[in-house]
């Protein structure tokens, strides 16, 4: 049987990124060779971090947040990967020049298995599809449930009911919503996109809109399905625009696809006639709809609930001693942009100091 000091359960970006900073033995248990997400985000770009965070970047408890971030700054992640190329472009955003880069800064040798429980009796017993290991330490670092196609599993989920801990229901989130019958109408649409401003719950986002024959995607939308569980959210289709006098048809003279603006008038019956421009403007600016949900996990970035922070203390489980938590696999998610990968490694760096000073002190 396989023993080590911590066994890291999960190889992507968290787990990966705490190993790499560790100073005792260690072993990372994961299925897949390759850490798949980070090899197709950003579009195989990976955009890891942003140039402007903070807590309210994030959905979570926002003390916590800032604590992490704070501890290791996004400066701290650029510096780490001060040897492979990257820039950063839009909404602030850094992006290597391949998730490759990435992927080759952080992989290191694994023991390929799936995870199928962890009982604990004088140590933790991590049970693989390949044996059993154990270890004085346990990480669950196994991320959400979004891209279930490229391994993803609750098993994280489990381990912590498994060991008394809350789960904050967990949801797809950075995904594309879902329409009602009364706004089917968009789904003419698909293939067009809008730049919007977009209100939900308390947050607000100015960004592009896309429609498909699902829905609705589009940055501004991904970051808005956030914070949306159910209820309304509002659209503004023209974002700064002044109402002008004009004898030009509206569909000619507003500054949004023609497409869109024909489907839109004929969805709220209206004639597309100069004496109609300002309802028409009204209309556009003042948009609400309910989306009857989400293009579902398949489809998600990310995942949003998981483990409750509350039960945790530094990442340690208050009810057993030894059992970890971090990254995507706790009740905190980032918006779009880069931050859901600086939370992963900045929660792994905290606990990576953290259990680097016990191993001292030991």
């Amino acid at each position: 049987m396989l023993s080590t000091n911590i066994a890291i359960l999960g190889g992507g970006a968290s787990g990966l990124f705490l190993a790499k900073h560790l100073k005792s033995k260690y072993i990372i248990i994961d299925k897949n060779e390759i850490p798949r997400k980070i090899q197709i985000s950003g579009g195989g770009k990976c955009n890891f971090t942003n140039a402007k965070i903070s807590s309210d970047n994030y959905l979570g408890d926002k003390k916590l947040v800032s604590t992490i971030i704070e501890h290791y700054t996004n400066k701290d992640v650029l510096e780490f990967f001060g040897d492979i190329n990257y820039r950063k472009i839009k909404n602030n955003q850094y992006f290597a020049t391949s998730s490759k880069e990435i992927i080759d800064r952080l992989n290191q040798r694994k023991f390929i298995a799936e995870i199928l429980d962890v009982e604990k009796k004088d140590t933790f017993h991590i049970l693989t599809s390949k044996g059993t290991i154990k270890a004085n330490k346990v990480v669950i670092a196994t991320g959400g449930l979004s891209f279930g196609n490229l391994g993803a599993s609750d098993i994280g989920y489990k381990i912590a009911q498994k060991f008394s801990h809350t789960i904050i229901p967990p949801k797809p989130a950075l995904v594309g919503l879902t329409l009602q019958k009364e706004d089917f109408w968009m789904k003419n649409l698909s293939g067009v996109s809008v730049f919007i401003h977009v209100t939900v719950a308390h947050k607000s986002f100015q960004d592009n809109l896309l429609f498909s024959h699902k829905g609705i995607t589009g940055p501004a939308i991904l970051n808005a399905s956030l914070y949306w569980d159910k209820g309304k959210i509002n659209i503004n289709f023209l974002p700064n625009y002044k109402i002008t006098k004009s004898n030009k048809a509206p569909s000619n003279l507003l500054p949004l696809p023609k497409r869109f603006v024909k489907e839109f008038l004929k969805s709220q019956n209206i004639q597309d006639s100069p004496q109609n421009l300002k309802l028409i403007i009204q209309k556009l600016q003042n948009y609400q709809l309910a989306p009857s949900g989400t293009f579902g996990f398949g489809k998600a970035e990310v995942t949003k609930g998981g483990v409750d922070t509350r039960q945790l203390n530094d990442f340690e489980s208050i009810f057993h001693k030894g059992l970890y938590f971090i990254g995507e696999v706790v009740d905190i998610t980032g918006e779009l942009g880069g931050y859901n990968f600086q939370w992963c490694f900045s929660s792994a760096k905290f606990l990576a100091d953290k259990l680097n000073l016990l191993h001292k002190i030991v």
